[in-house]
């Protein structure tokens, strides 16, 4: 099975069936299955919305959820067969400014574009004070995770 690490600003979708590992603190990662075809995509976002300027990145959740999306519709996928899991949006470091709480603005991004997008969220994982460690299986869905961080 190939192996990969998914770095920030990034997604990954395929038909070969790949383990992808991830790390993230505030960071959010949409991790889509389709169980008819046994493929899978994620991705790993680090701010919630793309204001209009610059690059439409993979770096903002509503882009990086749109472009995962898109891939796995190229890859085969029906969007109505898709299922969701997302992980991460910690609060790893303490800002106490409540417009700073990137981590939780990342769920309610993923959250409302998945919804909008009529893909059905069957996991997650987020919010706290500790990061993640992911281990997503494009072929199964599968995704273990450990908490990294202060203990």
């Amino acid at each position: 099975m190939k192996k990969l690490f998914l770095y920030p600003s990034a997604l990954y979708a395929d038909t070969k069936p790949t383990q992808v590992v991830t790390i993230l603190g505030s960071c959010v990662a949409v991790c889509l299955w389709d169980p008819e075809n046994q493929t899978g995509g994620i991705n790993h976002f680090m701010l919630p919305l793309w204001n209009g300027q610059g690059l439409a990145s993979p770096r903002y959740g509503n882009i990086a959820i749109e472009k995962l999306i898109n891939k796995m519709i190229v890859n085969g996928s029906n969007k109505n067969k898709l299922k969701a899991k997302i992980f991460g949006g910690a609060e790893v470091i303490n800002v106490g400014v409540t417009q700073f709480h990137i981590g939780k603005r990342n769920i309610e991004t993923a959250i409302e574009v998945l919804h909008k997008e009529g893909i059905p969220i069957v996991g997650k994982s987020v919010g706290g004070k500790l990061g993640r460690k992911i281990l997503f299986f494009t072929a199964t869905g599968e995704v273990r995770q450990r908490y990294v961080g202060k203990q």
